[in-house]
């Protein structure tokens, strides 16, 4: 009887072993066909419009764009000295984007020719006419041309440093006249 017993118990290890292993190998299988899975099917593409900021100073960035029913600006983000911000995710729904920086740290700018409105606080305005009259700020924005690509990152830099030029004292200031 106890031969039996004692048999009984070796089988049943001897299928637990025999189960585990297959287990094992059930799950070896299914790692591989992951790890093919994974490499075989193509990378989904991250598309959006990202800025990077490769100067040494935190900076405000203000966007516009044209979403097919009119102008909208909004800001602010807030990028870190050489980091990058992702300012729209998804497939990029204009080809034409207008962005402006202000440089928190060392004062300074990078601003264009296509004004827009704009505000101290976080924003996001619909329209770009009247901005004063509205209570907003008039701001420069600089295009980027993202040439249809469904992503588009931006590289804010430092800007050159001009050499040192001597200077003329500045006039004297008009006195503004009075109505």
């Amino acid at each position: 009887m106890s031969f039996c017993f004692d048999g009984m118990i070796a089988t049943t290890s001897l299928h637990r072993a025999t189960a585990r292993r297959a287990s094992l190998w059930r799950a070896l299988a299914v790692a591989v066909a992951c790890a093919v899975g994974c490499v075989a099917l193509p990378a989904t593409a991250s598309a959006e419009l990202r800025l990077c900021n490769r100067t040494q100073s935190r900076v405000g960035i203000a966007m516009g764009y044209n979403d097919g029913s009119g102008w909208t600006t909004e800001g602010w983000w807030n990028v870190a000295a050489n980091t990058c911000e992702t300012l729209v995710r998804g497939d990029l729904s204009a080809r034409f984007f207008y962005l402006y920086a202000v440089d928190y740290d060392q004062g300074g700018e990078w601003t264009g020719k296509a004004y827009m409105c704009t505000r101290e606080k976080e924003f996001t305005i619909r329209g770009n006419q009247d901005c004063l009259v509205s209570g907003y700020d008039r701001t420069g924005f600089f295009e980027v041309d993202t040439q249809e690509q469904k992503s588009w990152t931006v590289q804010l830099t430092e800007p050159a440093r001009k050499p040192a030029q001597a200077t003329a004292p500045q006039p004297p200031a008009v006195p503004a006249r009075r109505p």
